[in-house]
């Protein structure tokens, strides 16, 4: 007996599961910028030690870059950490006691429930619609804890909440922000997606400075290999801010830090965000076409696309995306209640090629249109 040796030729994978930016960043820029770099940095100057909140120059530069960006903050309340990552972590520790309580969104980002976890924090589910945390189930929670003498702290994203891209309107955030006020409660907010909030929507930290601990980074705006994060916190949390950063870094990238002044000084760090915002609505069209009216909500541009189903269909979504090629993101993995019966799907749509993200959404509503056949009873190929 002969066996032929036949070769197998896998279907090349598509990775939806990773939520990062268009890839906007030239290598001719990239390569000139480190040409640049390398004319003005020193072996001496980049082998010392820098100050643990970051050098003061750059405070300043990052600090201007916000105040046209989205939040007016003074250098002296301003940090920069490794990454949007740590800054959360470093505000979490900050605003949160020991097995402290967070309240968020009943699905947000898997970051924020990493860190939770492995710092040992609870964290209570709310109710959210298509501007995000209701203001009546942050109001049942702030009450009941209220009652109970424990205190809380809210973590919320209210601009392209990830993953369910709801984007909170003024009238929200001014009412979130009286709510915390009525209940001494300290807010975390995320707003990495900060370069697609509309215009005339101000940070819950400059509605509410006094109690907010403002989280950006530039991974997202620029590029993912940025890893410079942004931490404000109210002025009498500064020498807590220090002490906590010197316990887990004692200084961001000096190199990245660099790379970052030159990109703000040259006019690159404005260039590239703009470009990363077209491509991404662009994008976003694109996914909106192939779903209709699927997508929740339907108006949000971004990275990410969020497709609302029960959990058990999600979870059979998921298996049978990635027999096809297509790695979405686990939903219990985005939710705080991972047992809930309400899940969705989310699909980052920034990374892939254009080529690669129409095959991957054609496969997606494939697969929910075979879905909805059977549901009645009828089977279509796609």
């Amino acid at each position: 007996m002969f066996v032929a040796d036949t070769a197998y030729c896998p279907r090349a994978v598509i990775d939806l599961s990773i939520n990062a930016p268009p890839q906007m960043l030239g290598e001719r820029l990239f390569s000139a910028t480190l040409s640049t770099l390398a004319k003005r940095l020193t072996a001496d100057s980049f082998g010392r030690y820098q100050p643990i909140a970051g050098r003061h120059e750059h405070r300043v530069l990052v600090a201007r870059w916000l105040t046209g960006h989205r939040l007016k903050a003074s250098p002296d309340r301003l940090f920069l950490c490794h990454g949007a990552q740590h800054a959360l972590l470093t505000a979490f520790a900050l605003a949160c006691r020991p097995n402290g309580l967070l309240l968020t969104e009943a699905a947000t980002y898997p970051g924020a429930i990493a860190i939770a976890r492995h710092a040992g924090y609870r964290m209570k589910p709310l109710d959210i619609d298509d501007e995000g945390v209701t203001i009546e189930a942050l109001e049942r929670s702030l009450n009941s804890q209220a009652k109970s003498d424990t205190p809380a702290t809210l973590y919320i994203t209210p601009t392209l909440q990830n993953p369910t891209t709801a984007t909170m309107g003024l009238h929200r955030r001014q009412a979130i922000v009286n709510l915390c006020r009525r209940y001494d409660t300290m807010i975390v907010e995320d707003d990495v997606y900060s370069l697609f909030t509309p215009a005339g929507l101000p940070t819950l930290a400059e509605l509410a400075p006094e109690r907010t601990l403002y989280v950006n980074g530039f991974s997202k705006t620029l590029s993912p290999g940025l890893r410079v994060g942004i931490l404000i916190t109210p002025s009498t949390m500064v020498d807590r801010a220090l002490a906590s950063l010197s316990v887990t870094s004692s200084t961001a990238s000096p190199l990245a830090c660099a790379m970052i002044e030159q990109w703000l000084m040259d006019g690159t760090a404005a260039s590239v965000g703009a470009s990363i915002q077209l491509e991404a609505i662009k994008r976003t069209a694109l996914a909106r076409s192939s779903f209709s009216c699927r997508i929740w909500p339907t108006d949000a541009a971004g990275f990410h696309i969020w497709l609302p189903m029960p959990m058990t269909d999600a979870e059979s979504l998921v298996e049978r995306a990635a027999a096809m090629g297509v790695i979405v993101t686990p939903p219990a993995a985005l939710l705080v209640d991972p047992s809930a019966k309400e899940a969705g799907i989310r699909l980052c749509i920034g990374s892939p090629s254009i080529g690669d993200l129409e095959s991957a959404l054609m496969r997606i509503n494939g697969l929910l249109t075979n879905r909805a056949a059977e549901d009645t009873g009828l089977m279509m190929i796609v």
